[in-house]
């Protein structure tokens, strides 16, 4: 992602968080960054769109960061699952994410609606993962319970823990009451075999990406790499195929007439690479159409 275009989606999130999604127009958001009406929708679809980009870069730093915690560490140790779960709500806090998500959620938009429902499945999934590696096999078919529980009962005791002792309080005191509360639940639930939602369903409700996907996805990375190798000193080469590289992987609707374009520019480069990367790119719109 270029620099401008981060400059407007911060300078949008703020926006977002001082005057609420819907109250904010487009004029204000390009009153406020400094760009023109042309250059948003160089960036952005719609207000929609840009909101979405928003919640996808905060939640990638957000993940990045979390996942850091993990690295070289147990899987298994609680402190590093209690200290991941409150880096993520105290970021959650700080990027005023829930406000956000409940206006949009009583909007009716059914496109952000659903780019929101599926971001809760995930987060579900990475609990019900984590709560697995902190826990033995018979505790397997009661994940997802867990998970859930472990959801819901944050998000109630941090508000009530933030009432009684100030919105600045630190979390970790909560999260680490509500995490050791699920995991005895987890111990419970094994030896009563009373189970709610099975996690088998969590492959309906979000589907893990396909083989297929993955693979037309190493060989898009890779035919970019190599297109980038055939001319190293060219900026604006290398500009041209980020760029290509960003609408296709991070849109949720890449913009085909500029990519189009953009591949008609490069026309100077190896035509069978040429060739290669547009018939995957054809691919990719095509199978997402």
């Amino acid at each position: 992602m270029n620099d401008r275009k981060r400059h407007v989606i911060e300078k949008a999130h703020q926006l977002f968080i001082e005057k609420g999604f819907q109250a904010t127009s487009i004029q204000d958001i390009l009153d406020y960054s400094g760009i023109s009406k042309g250059t948003f929708y160089n960036y952005f679809s719609s207000k929609n769109q840009l909101l979405i980009d928003i919640f996808r870069t905060t939640f990638k730093k957000i993940e990045n960061d979390r996942n850091g915690l993990l690295l070289d560490q147990n899987p298994g140790d609680k402190d590093i699952f209690i200290n991941q779960i409150e880096l993520q709500m105290t970021a959650n806090r700080e990027n005023k994410i829930v406000p956000l998500f409940e206006e949009v959620y009583f909007s009716g938009d059914k496109e952000l609606k659903q780019f929101i429902e599926v971001g809760q499945m995930k987060i579900l999934r990475w609990l019900s993962d984590r709560l697995g590696d902190l826990t033995d096999d018979n505790c397997k078919p009661y994940l997802l319970d867990g998970a859930i529980m472990l959801n819901g009962i944050l998000l109630q005791n941090i508000r009530f823990y933030r009432k009684a002792n100030g919105e600045a309080a630190s979390l970790l005191p909560v999260v680490r009451y509500s995490v050791t509360r699920i995991l005895n639940m987890l111990d419970e639930l094994a030896l009563s075999r009373e189970q709610l939602v099975p996690p088998e369903i969590m492959a309906q409700w979000l589907p893990v990406v396909k083989t297929e996907e993955l693979e037309w996805r190493i060989k898009f990375l890779s035919i970019i790499s190599r297109l980038k190798k055939m001319d190293r000193t060219n900026t604006d080469y290398f500009k041209k195929l980020d760029f290509i590289e960003e609408e296709i992987l991070r849109s949720s609707s890449p913009r085909k007439f500029l990519i189009d374009s953009v591949l008609v520019s490069m026309k100077a480069i190896d035509k069978n690479e040429l060739r290669e990367l547009q018939a995957l790119i054809e691919e990719n719109l095509l199978e997402n159409a």
